[in-house]
């Protein structure tokens, strides 16, 4: 389904949506300009609508535990106060200015979104905030889109037609790349989620000159050094990691244990499986595709360790729970887990910490950190000198907070450029 102008086609007629789309394109950018109060209010009308159950028939079509969490926060996210704090604290409108020049923040034009497949509402909310910066904004929905992100922009549209010709919606596929290439060269910037090979296959498309805003897929970790409330961490953390599926940039991955003793963390593994176990119960996994895959890996896994050699079997150990497992590893690389409550378990001694986590420099995002009170400000402060965005308890890793940079920077200053008018 392809959203242009307001109006929904057929995605059989994208190839008359395209042409003249540059001529389209080229007036509503000198023609009209974006009020951002237009955009509060549009999105704070459909925040309502939301929460009167105007998508429903779509969101119930969606299974994943804790839904009414995430609809509470996409209602607030949509919310006019929200939204006017992310404006004022993103764009904050402070001009430089002297007797001969102006300093201005202006929209960067047409932004050509390529959005990512793990979170239904992510789609929606870099529209969102292209369209707070003032900008076209030309949205490529992934391939797993359960179609709540065109009916969601349908009904901001008709709620207020101003924005009409600021939303353009394709459901081309990636492999498309001639259409890719068009999208491409009509944008002044394009935003991608998603993982390496995701980025530099848009690197290839754009033209020199052409803004790539990256929002790169990352790593998340645990850090553990001593407790403050063993009980509640613990179970905060595995709870976590089962309702996230761990498929989030912010989901814990690896678990680290402040230590350089695989039996440390042996011990810590066999007593985080129950709490893993005991969270399995309270989030369990549904979907079937994963429940196979995860099954696959685990026996391939069982065949590899007895074709190993026995020195190499010494080098991790996986502990099966009822449906989840630990695996703990000896190495203390940081890597992705096989998701889905299978977490890796590794030590890794303070003192290490900053040679281990600079190797993956560009995959860090969130740490949890689970340690003593005497020992959180100064780990806070060796992490995030390594490279991390995000210091947080374990439990809330993947938590939303308002005022958020993501991925170390503010989305709506990518979102746009600064012009000099000499006077």
């Amino acid at each position: 389904m392809i959203l242009a102008n307001g109006i929904l086609y057929d995605t059989k007629e994208q190839p008359s949506v395209l042409e003249g789309l540059q001529e389209k394109l080229t007036k509503t950018l000198i023609e009209q300009r974006l009020d951002k109060e237009t955009v509060i209010n549009a999105f704070d009308a459909l925040g309502k609508k939301v929460a009167q159950g105007e998508l429903n028939d779509l969101i119930d079509s969606i299974e994943f535990d804790g839904k009414e969490k995430y609809i509470d926060l996409i209602e607030r996210m949509m919310s006019k106060e929200y939204l006017r704090s992310k404006t004022d604290l993103e764009l904050d409108g402070r001009l430089l200015s002297n007797s001969s020049l102006i300093t201005r923040q202006v929209p960067l034009g047409i932004i050509f979104h390529i959005a990512a497949g793990n979170m239904d509402v992510l789609p929606v909310a870099s529209v969102a905030e292209g369209l707070l910066a003032g900008n076209i904004n030309i949205l490529k929905l992934p391939s797993v889109d359960s179609g709540l992100t065109v009916r969601a922009l349908k009904i901001l549209v008709d709620q207020e037609p101003k924005l009409k010709d600021f939303i353009y919606v394709f459901d081309t596929p990636s492999s498309d790349i001639s259409t890719m290439k068009k999208l491409a060269d009509l944008s002044d910037g394009i935003a991608v989620w998603g993982g390496d090979e995701a980025i530099k296959a848009v690197r290839q498309l754009s033209k020199p000159g052409t803004r790539l805003i990256e929002w790169g897929h990352k790593l998340g970790f645990c850090y553990i050094s001593g407790f403050e409330n063993e009980e509640e961490e613990l179970k905060g953390l595995a709870e976590h990691i089962m309702l996230t599926r761990q498929l989030l940039c912010s989901s814990c991955q690896v678990i680290y244990i402040d230590s350089d003793s695989f039996d440390d963390a042996m011990e810590f593994g066999k007593k985080f499986l129950t709490y893993l176990d005991n969270a399995s119960d309270i989030y369990p996994i549904r979907e079937i595709g994963a429940v196979a895959e995860i099954t696959l890996r685990r026996y391939s896994d069982r065949i590899s360790s007895h074709i190993r050699k026995e020195d190499a079997e010494k080098d991790e150990f996986v502990l099966t729970g009822r449906s989840t497992t630990v695996t703990v590893k000896k190495d203390n690389s940081l890597e992705l887990s096989y998701m889905y409550g299978n977490v890796i378990v590794k030590p890794l001694p303070s003192k290490d910490l900053s040679s281990v986590l600079r190797k993956s420099k560009e995959y860090l995002q969130t740490a949890g950190l689970i340690c003593s009170p005497s020992k959180r400000t100064n780990l806070t402060e060796t992490i995030l000198r390594c490279g991390i965005e995000r210091v947080t308890r374990a439990g809330h890793m993947s938590e939303f907070f308002e005022g958020e940079a993501h991925d170390g920077e503010f989305a709506l200053s990518r979102y746009s450029r600064y012009v000099n008018i000499e006077s």
